[in-house]
């Protein structure tokens, strides 16, 4: 192995070694509303920070499959962490879309946290040395816990006119309302934050097609290329997560079912009746199913990144097609053991209810939805116009 294959070796193993921790404070963190700093402590010893850092600024530059690994760990133990987690490391990779000046900002931290919304509720007006910042942004996951925020915004011209801009702004010059109080992944802390009349220096500040052409762009000497198209890096890395929740999921349910009978019924043990057996093969199967669509999306995403081609069309609503499918998979397999786990399963205390309703809330996100994205998967397949705005 190279130098750069055990670095993130070592944050896998690492990861592997907390996860039973991570799980254990899923309910403080529900509870909370907020990944509890232990985790937090811990993914940075791991060194699950600096996985998408580049090794210029004392990151690992791991590649789409590396973090994915990861993010698939963090998720068996908690999917609150592994979302909080998958989102900082993608806006981090974003911040790499950046100029050189601004990424010296950002990282220097390697392990530096960055939270990010792309939605463009908020304006830029033109001053001395850069622009004022006013507006918000809903479901800005890990904002809590950033140091950074990378956001986009309307910036309005001299002619009057307006371009949509991508920025990072330091967390601590922005609020953060108190509304994350939901049903799902609820320790995500995914609340609005605001900012009022926040100085953004110009050099922060580029348009968002700049920032999105540069992400990537900047692979060193001797590693593998990382020239991924954002829209489907970000896609398929979330994946990660569902498959993670389902895999713990599905441990939890092994877990709990020795000993355990079918109530009214006289079956005293729950595993010798064909119906079991019937739901955990296909849970299985379906998480199986699962990780073949992801580790395909990645392995074609990987490859033209390799090769210096961008992704096709088709290529690109295949990445949102199949995702979405592995997503969908994933979810199914948590029902069909939530389901087969009896009343007890409720219970707050019972961790398998939390997974059941963090995979549920995650599955609405926009990017995730199975309905959305195999539209546009199938627009491709016909030669329909498939573009979409991510």
């Amino acid at each position: 192995m190279t130098t750069a294959e055990l670095e993130v070796t070592a944050v896998l193993d690492a990861v592997r070694d907390i996860v039973p921790t991570l799980r254990q404070n899923g309910l403080q963190a529900e509870q909370d509303r907020w990944v509890p700093e232990e985790n937090l402590q811990l993914l940075h010893k791991a060194g699950v920070f600096r996985m998408a850092t580049e090794r210029q600024h004392g990151g690992f530059d791991a590649s789409l499959a590396q973090q994915n690994a990861v993010l698939t760990e963090i998720a068996r133990g908690c999917g609150s962490t592994a979302w909080v987690a998958s989102v900082w490391l993608a806006s981090s990779w974003v911040a790499r879309g950046h100029n050189e000046q601004t990424r010296g900002e950002v990282f220097a931290d390697p392990d530096v946290r960055v939270s990010g919304v792309f939605t463009p509720t908020a304006t830029l007006t033109p001053t001395d040395g850069g622009y004022l910042l006013n507006g918000f942004w809903r479901f800005n996951t890990g904002c809590r816990g950033a140091d950074w925020n990378g956001i986009s915004a309307m910036r309005t011209l001299p002619d009057g006119t307006t371009d949509q801009v991508a920025m990072v702004v330091p967390m601590s010059e922005l609020t953060i309302d108190d509304d994350w109080k939901v049903s799902s992944v609820a320790a995500t802390g995914s609340a609005t934050s605001r900012a009022k009349d926040v100085f953004v220096p110009a050099h922060r500040v580029q348009k968002l097609e700049v920032v999105m052409e540069g992400v990537g762009s900047r692979s060193e000497p001797g590693t593998t290329n990382r020239q991924y198209t954002l829209g489907e890096f970000a896609v398929a890395q979330s994946v990660s997560v569902y498959i993670g929740i389902a895999r713990g999921a599905y441990e939890l349910f092994l877990d709990r079912l020795p000993g355990r009978g079918i109530t009214y019924t006289e079956w005293t043990d729950q595993s010798r009746h064909p119906l079991t057996q019937i739901q955990v093969a296909t849970a299985a199967s379906k998480i199986t199913a699962a990780e073949a669509l992801s580790a395909g999306v990645v392995e074609l995403i990987q490859r033209r990144a390799d090769e210096g081609v961008e992704l096709t069309a088709l290529e690109k609503a295949k990445v949102r097609g199949d995702s979405a499918y592995a997503m969908q998979l994933s979810r199914e397999a948590v029902e069909t053991l939530y389901n087969a786990s009896g009343a007890s399963a409720i219970m707050l205390s019972v961790p398998i209810q939390r997974f059941h309703r963090d995979i549920q809330g995650l599955s609405l996100h926009g990017l995730s939805l199975l309905t959305t994205n195999m539209e546009l998967y199938g627009r491709a397949i016909l030669g329909l116009d498939a573009d979409g705005a991510f």
